[in-house]
């Protein structure tokens, strides 16, 4: 993999996301990982119910997640990010769904790449997506503090570029069904984890991971990939004093013996452990070799960026990940 920002990987991002051969290498990647999950999902995902709010996961490709959403009472229903379209056909045909929208949180094709099949499935859906991103197949742009509506599903758009210019993510108000809020966050928050900065400076993704941090704490994140674990690894190695990564590390290995999905966490749960937004937590300065331990330096927002620059970096050497 060349490394980001260089020549070779910036000639091979913008052919990736802006021509024909980004499509073509997606329908390889879903094709491969068929052959080495030897026709299986990467994980066992079961449906989270609230009263009349269904959410389901839907595995594809080696490791990503879309998401179908109902309002049981209202039948409505809405996707999220359904990169591989015969994947989320067979959920659908399955379960006798027909979907109002799809949600789609940046341009990448592992999250896009269902968009034009879908449409011609359904010729009537809605496919939002952000106005910057130029994501394919886009009926409807959205921007910032836009509120997205089907039945009782009720989504707000939050602006969180840093993975890409225009990516977005969508907070579902569970109040109507007495449930917490759930974040749908792309590639920009994972479980104990962030998307890589392909498209902004990490003061631009701090900014972004800011946002979601002060959402309220019992807000349900649902990422599109499973790397819990290898995220919560290098959480550890961070912070091995951190008792919460290690216990969420724990129980991430039980899950994942069996396949298990590990979403959703929760942003409480993320704070106390996930590395890219404790970047002002002096444990993690200390880690890095930012601050010391008798150091009485106020933490800004600069030492913030660049304690996370430091930290993206030594992600990306621990173990590779979108």
């Amino acid at each position: 993999m060349a490394k980001a920002g260089g020549c070779c990987f910036q000639i091979g991002y913008f052919l990736y996301t802006r021509t024909r051969i980004g499509y073509w290498y997606h329908q390889k990647e879903i094709k491969d990982a068929r052959l080495k999950l030897n026709g299986e999902d990467h994980s066992k995902t079961d449906v989270t119910e609230f009263n009349n709010l269904s959410i389901l996961p839907i595995p594809m490709l080696l490791d990503n997640y879309a998401y179908l959403i109902q309002d049981k009472q209202t039948n409505h229903s809405v996707l999220v990010d359904p990169g591989d379209p015969d994947k989320v056909l067979s959920v659908l045909e399955n379960m006798n769904v027909v979907p109002d929208a799809i949600l789609i949180t940046h341009k990448h094709w592992d999250h896009s790449g269902g968009n034009v099949k879908l449409k011609t499935a359904f010729p009537t859906i809605r496919i939002y997506g952000g106005a910057m991103d130029h994501i394919p197949c886009v009926t409807h742009a959205v921007a910032d503090g836009d509120v997205i509506k089907f039945g009782e599903l009720t989504f707000t758009v939050i602006y969180t570029p840093g993975h890409t210019v225009g990516h977005i993510v969508y907070l579902l108000d569970g109040s109507h069904f007495d449930a917490p809020a759930s974040l749908f966050s792309g590639d920009h928050l994972f479980l104990s984890g962030c998307g890589r900065m392909f498209e902004g400076t990490p003061t631009v993704m701090l900014r972004s991971l800011d946002k979601v941090s002060n959402l309220k704490e019992n807000t349900l994140v649902w990422p599109g990939h499973e790397y819990a674990e290898d995220n919560l690894e290098f959480a550890c190695n961070i912070e091995a004093e951190n008792e919460n990564a290690q216990e969420k590390l724990d129980w991430t290995k039980q899950k994942r013996i069996v396949k298990d999905c590990t979403c959703p966490s929760t942003i409480r749960e993320e704070k106390s452990y996930n590395p890219f937004l404790r970047t002002g937590e002096k444990s993690v300065l200390q880690s890095i070799g930012m601050v010391t331990s008798s150091e009485t330096t106020e933490i800004t927002d600069t030492i913030r960026a660049s304690a996370l620059a430091e930290v993206r970096e030594r992600k990306d050497q621990f173990k590779y990940k979108l």
